[in-house]
């Protein structure tokens, strides 16, 4: 001990205005920021979930009951709640959907954990406890996966569960899961899928019943002359990364034009390089040019003449998705061309919707693209349309892809919590207190959603329990003005057993990463 120590003198290790909370304060803070962020979210979950409407600073506004858009709009400081943030990013980038799940998931695991603190329980303890039984819910998962052929019926169920209780305008959500079935089909070969190569593209201007699907690419684009064909049938496509317009030098140069002679010259050669543009490309037997740069109004009209439709300033996102549906390379020059740089589509058509212009290519050689085109009268409408049917295709797909299936409507998160009570018992020390804590908080998801609903949400898990135990099925079906008690596979409620499992694995990573936290040193 130093000499300045010895006579009591404070020895600072952390910079002035740092701010230390220790022990069951930090605990205890860290826990109720995930409460709140979790109970910010529990009214939106099931198919009678309710809205939230979030402003921002500048005043834009956006309404939605998709649990991952709430958080992410959401101006989350605490470092805990941030948390909670993080477990729905994680589900919306695994499987898509079930991010209010796992919201209010994390943060009953945390209600539940806060009174087994209070009962002296360790935190070590308890986090032990938790692990194991996130374990045994994984088996009571996969003991409820349904042993049936993922047909197309299926699936529709699947997606349509996901959309029932979103924004989906005028339209039901059934007649949206068969335009969503329909294009994972298309898409999806056995073997590989490609997300890329599904694509929502939004338009405002009509009722969401006219929401359709294209065999092919959308890009919100017009032709750069009017003098350019409309449509183009087996079209040769070019997808160009330069720039369409007189080529500057590196550096600063300065020519002495003394004579009219070189005047002309100097423009007529200016005029050579711009016509060269149309006629290699009219030479290599291009239709269609996607340039991701700049076309000068000159080059523009020699392309018109030589019947070649182009469009400029396309997105890279969109390029990338001509490029790969219809087998072009991207490319940097327009020197030494050939066929093999090109690629194909049955047509390149232009449409109008109200005051703009779509371009539609479809029929690609390389691959089989599809974009679902969603209509809406707002903007607002066809934001929540759009999110509605990323999470239908994404959970399609998890279907088909990772597990299968398992019954909704809150029934596998009472066979979950049965199983974990029937394996408690088995369970030395205080661990066991852990696990059935961790029974509760898995009921709280049913409870819910029965609350959503408008039933009283203790007599509802009561004959939730009951009927579980005699028919081997339970969950909680909206029906009419409040809901029942009844089969949810009989009345086609679905679910991903993916959405299941990582909703399960990341609440409880998050909940036990808080747990083990009793020191939070913020700095100013």
């Amino acid at each position: 001990m130093s000499s300045r120590m010895q006579q009591g003198q404070p020895l600072f290790i952390l910079a002035e205005g740092s701010q230390r909370t220790r022990g069951q304060s930090a605990q205890d803070s860290n826990i109720r920021a995930g409460r709140a962020v979790a109970s910010a979210v529990r009214t939106t979950l099931g198919p009678r979930g309710m809205d939230k409407m979030l402003v921002s600073d500048s005043g834009e506004v956006v309404i939605t009951n998709d649990g991952a858009t709430i958080l992410d709009e959401m101006d989350i400081e605490h470092p805990a709640a941030q948390m909670i943030v993080e477990v729905a990013e994680t589900q919306e980038d695994e499987v898509g959907d079930g991010t209010t799940t796992a919201a209010v998931l994390t943060g009953e695991l945390l209600a539940k954990a806060e009174n087994l603190l209070d009962d002296d329980i360790h935190p070590t303890v308890i986090v032990e406890g938790y692990t194991e039984a996130a374990r045994l819910a994984q088996e009571a998962i996969d003991a409820q996966v349904l042993d049936v052929d993922l047909d197309d019926d299926l699936l529709v169920k699947v997606a349509e569960t996901s959309m029932t209780g979103k924004g989906t305008g005028d339209v039901t959500a059934d007649v949206l899961a068969e335009h969503v079935v329909r294009a994972v089909r298309m898409v999806h070969d056995g073997d590989r899928f490609d997300r890329d190569d599904i694509t929502v593209h939004t338009r405002t201007g009509a009722s969401s019943s006219a929401t359709e699907l294209v065999e092919g690419v959308i890009i919100d684009k017009e032709p750069v002359n009017d003098e350019m064909p409309r449509s183009v049938e087996d079209a040769t496509v070019a997808v160009a990364d330069v720039k369409l317009d007189v080529r500057k030098a590196e550096a600063d140069t300065e020519y002495n034009i003394s004579s009219v002679e070189q005047l002309t010259a100097a423009l007529d050669a200016e005029e050579s390089e711009l016509r060269s543009y149309a006629t290699s490309l009219k030479e290599a037997g291009v239709d269609v040019v996607f340039c991701t740069k700049s076309i000068s109004d000159r080059v523009a009209s020699y392309l018109a003449k030589e019947g070649i439709l182009a469009f400029k300033s396309v997105k890279k996102s969109d390029a990338r998705r001509i490029a790969h549906a219809t087998g072009a390379k991207r490319l940097g020059s327009l020197t030494d061309i050939d066929s093999d740089d090109f690629g194909h589509a049955e047509s390149v058509s232009i449409e109008k919707y109200g005051e703009d212009e779509l371009a539609f290519v479809e029929g690609g050689a390389a691959s089989q693209s599809v974009t679902l085109l969603l209509r809406g009268g707002t903007e607002h409408v066809v934001d929540e349309l759009e999110r509605a049917i990323n999470d239908a295709i994404d959970v399609t797909v998890a279907a088909i892809d990772k597990g299968g299936v398992v019954p909704g409507a809150g029934c596998t998160e009472v066979a979950i919590a049965d199983h974990l009570r029937a394996e408690a018992a088995g369970i030395e020390g205080r661990k066991q207190l852990a696990v059935e804590a961790f029974a509760d908080a898995v009921e709280a998801l049913p409870r819910t959603l029965a609350e959503n609903v408008g039933m009283d949400p203790i007599d509802a898990l009561v004959e939730l329990r009951s009927m579980y135990e005699n028919e081997g099925r339970a969950g909680v079906i909206a029906t009419g003005r409040f809901g029942e008690i009844g089969d949810p596979v009989d009345h086609g409620v679905i679910d991903p057993a993916a959405v299941k499992r990582e909703a399960v694995e990341s609440a409880t990573e998050a909940a036990t990463m808080i747990l083990r936290i009793d020191d939070v040193i913020a700095a100013e």
